[in-house]
């Protein structure tokens, strides 16, 4: 489908009845829907521009903020659980399907939301889900000691709210603005990750390859090079493991952990378009 820069993107937003913040960016007559699904610390909102490009070649997009994020309720940072931050996704997945019928949904998770999507995925996804994208997906645990996996579920029961661990913005992208913006913004968690959100990423991604065995749904992996948060091995989990006889690992060389904020994003941004366009026009139409 020919983009069009011109077309009239709307912006909606509401809460669903978890409480969780939601944002929609639809257009008319969309010929697919993409939930997006963001990462830690940060928020749906920085997705609009993620949005609007979808929306230039026909997609409604929509993204709740994860419990404890964004403009959800909850401890700033505390994701309470894996199960949550997958419940709202779910739940925003089916808002979205009964909006815009007869189209394909496809989820697109960052960081702590690729683990998130991919969680989704291997799960109970709609029946209309046709595919996902998963960028710099959460789920390298190789810096973590076997005594740290032992302890982790017991700090995060003891102390949930304890800093463990601080993240970089100048990790996030090499375009100074960006992580300018990413500093500034006030609904962004600038403190150290919980213990409890720390160890819902680590045992979900241990348990990952197990649930990957299962994922036969198309999927396009995107991660940077350069990426010094989530090094591009935690995508090579997904290629080694899942089950899809239709999956895409696309490294771009020299991008750090946003591929979607770099100087590049254009072309990454084009690259997911082109494949939502292959995956939605070979999808089952359904109501």
């Amino acid at each position: 489908m020919t983009e069009d820069p011109g077309r009239a993107v709307a912006h909606e937003e509401g809460s669903l009845p978890s409480g969780l913040y939601w944002q929609g960016w639809t257009v008319a007559d969309p010929v697919g829907v993409v939930v997006l699904v963001h990462g830690a610390h940060e928020h749906g909102g920085r997705y609009a521009h993620v949005a609007e490009r979808l929306g230039a070649a026909g997609y409604a997009g929509y993204a709740a903020d994860h419990p404890g994020h964004g403009r959800s309720p909850g401890r700033r940072g505390d994701l309470v659980s894996l199960d949550a931050a997958v419940a709202g996704v779910a739940t925003l997945a089916r808002t979205a399907a009964d909006r815009h019928p007869g189209v394909p949904l496809f989820v697109y998770g960052h960081s702590l939301g690729g683990l998130v999507a991919l969680q989704y995925l291997t799960g109970t996804p709609h029946e209309r889900v046709a595919g996902g994208v998963v960028s710099a997906p959460a789920l390298d645990t190789s810096t973590a000691t076997p005594v740290q996996r032992v302890l982790a579920p017991v700090l995060s029961r003891l102390a949930p709210g304890l800093g463990v661990l601080t993240l970089d913005p100048e990790t996030v992208s090499r375009d100074p603005e960006v992580v300018a913006a990413y500093r500034a913004d006030p609904l962004n968690h600038t403190g150290k990750m919980l213990a409890r959100t720390g160890t819902a990423i680590m045992l979900g991604a241990a348990g990952m390859p197990a649930r990957l065995r299962s994922l036969t749904l198309p999927l396009l992996v995107i991660h940077g090079g350069a990426d010094r948060l989530m090094p591009p091995s935690a995508s090579e989990v997904v290629r080694a493991h899942a089950a899809s006889p239709d999956l895409t690992v696309r490294v771009y060389e020299g991008l750090f952990h946003e591929p979607h904020n770099e100087p590049e994003k254009d072309e990454v941004l084009a690259d997911v378009v082109a494949w939502l366009d292959a995956h939605r026009t070979t999808a089952a139409p359904s109501a």
